[in-house]
């Protein structure tokens, strides 16, 4: 069963002094891409929250967040009174302004705010761990659901090429008399010909044109992606190595063709191709 790499899972967990939402959301990416958003206190586990996410995710570029909202009586910071004065008389020997918007500038400096929040302890941490599971399970969910639908639209598609391939056939034995009709009038206008010569000529001609061989590998492609869309080793990697072999296939076929009808059916099998290309690129 395949999965998306496109999801979303959210958790939300209360503590005491606040309360704390973990939301993780992932497109699809060649690799694993994190981009993590987490309030400073939390920035110390960075790094294996990081790896803890992408053992879980594999793929996808992943957008982790944190948010905090304090509910205490005790304020995440306070005002480093000594640093905003020191900096208010630094502006006033420069600048006659306003108190009150010299204090606004003064609290955006550095260091004007100092964090009062104490060690978050190994329990916050083993609870934050397990709210970022429970959003990681979320999203793996929200993966298989998007998969299924995913998968709905590749045996569609795939169905479709099949169904021209058909029609391909069909085509074929009228297509290779029309051929030979055509040679055989080009030819009568010519005097002189060796008529063995020429049926051997027109034997070799018509060989290089055969496309039994490229309609019996497009066919066994075709189940063969069918297949490994249902397998458990089943990855947008090897769905997409599969597509470019489908695509080596039709290529070849159109450059055989050298029949109209033939040809408008080459061009509605890549179209459907181009679609199941671009899908691929969202599987996991």
């Amino acid at each position: 069963m395949i999965q998306s790499m496109t999801g979303f899972g959210k958790s939300v967990l209360s503590l005491p002094d606040k309360h704390l939402s973990i939301e993780i959301k992932s497109l699809n990416s060649k690799s694993i891409d994190i981009n993590t958003r987490i309030p400073l206190a939390y920035r110390e586990k960075e790094l294996d929250f990081r790896k803890f996410i992408a053992e879980k995710l594999v793929r996808g570029k992943v957008d982790f967040s944190i948010y905090v909202e304090n509910i205490g009586a005790q304020t995440p910071s306070k005002i480093n009174e000594n640093i905003v004065k020191s900096y208010i008389e630094q502006m006033r020997s420069i600048v006659d302004g306003d108190l009150t918007e010299l204090l606004k500038m003064a609290v955006r400096m550095p260091d004007a705010l100092q964090s009062t929040s104490d060690a978050i302890s190994v329990e916050e941490f083993e609870i934050i761990y397990n709210h970022i599971n429970l959003a990681i399970a979320e999203l793996q969910k929200f993966r298989i659901q998007e998969g299924k639908v995913l998968e709905k639209d590749f045996v569609l598609r795939i169905g479709l090429i099949g169904q021209y391939l058909q029609q391909v056939e069909n085509f074929d034995t009228e297509r290779l008399a029309l051929i030979r009709e055509r040679l055989e009038k080009a030819v009568a206008e010519i005097q002189n010909v060796d008529a063995n010569r020429f049926e051997q000529e027109l034997i070799f001609y018509l060989e290089k044109l055969d496309i039994t061989e490229e309609k019996i590998r497009l066919k066994k492609h075709l189940d063969y992606f069918l297949e490994t869309l249902t397998s458990d080793e089943s990855n947008g990697r090897k769905l997409s190595f599969v597509a470019q072999e489908i695509g080596r296939e039709i290529n070849t076929l159109g450059s055989k063709a050298n029949f109209a009808p033939m040809q408008q059916l080459v061009v509605q099998m890549k179209d459907e191709l181009e679609k199941i290309k671009e899908q691929v690129l969202n599987v996991l």
